[in-house]
């Protein structure tokens, strides 16, 4: 599972109630995410791209005990939806594309995880991409990289039939 999928299957699993348009409160705890600010930024194609980059370096870092690599990766995966800044005008980049794809789908009511299609993609990319983390902590090559690519293909599978799910429905 790419990292921006993995961030947003874990914010929604996470998030109880919306208490208002636009602001989520996360169980009993009253610290409030304007999460229209974060998707926002997170947007920008340099954000999303990024984040997907950014899987093969934690996977490298893991086989190689790179745990300094590991740590600033992780950090900067944490804080890559907020680093950049939105972007002034609707561009026609992929990664744009799926962001703004990922917000519908999740505004319209869908799960990210699921048994339906197409989230059964995204849902099998999380043991793909389990096995692949272990794999690499037990420095076994062919494992590492056919688990990685498995779901990080998984996960952009998924990605291409939402954004294809929405230029359907906004067409017709």
């Amino acid at each position: 599972m790419s990292s921006i999928a993995l961030e947003s299957a874990i914010a929604h699993m996470l998030l109880m109630t919306r208490d208002e348009p636009g602001r989520i409160m996360s169980g009993q705890l009253t610290t409030f995410v304007d999460t229209e600010t974060v998707w926002n930024r997170h947007a920008n194609p340099k954000s999303g791209w990024s984040r997907l980059l950014s899987v093969p370096v934690i996977i490298t870092a893991i086989y190689f005990r790179k745990w300094r690599l590991l740590g600033l990766t992780t950090l900067f995966i944490a804080i890559n939806p907020v680093l950049f800044s939105e972007p002034t005008e609707e561009l026609d980049d992929w990664m744009y594309k799926v962001v703004r794809a990922e917000q519908r789908w999740t505004d319209d009511g869908n799960r990210l995880l699921g048994l339906d299609y197409p989230q059964i993609l995204n849902t099998l990319s999380v043991p793909a991409m389990l096995y692949g983390l272990y794999a690499a902590y037990k420095r076994k090559p062919l494992q590492t990289v056919v688990f990685t690519i498995a779901s990080q293909g998984l996960n952009q599978w998924w990605m291409k039939e939402i954004i294809d799910h929405y230029e359907a429905v906004d067409s017709g």
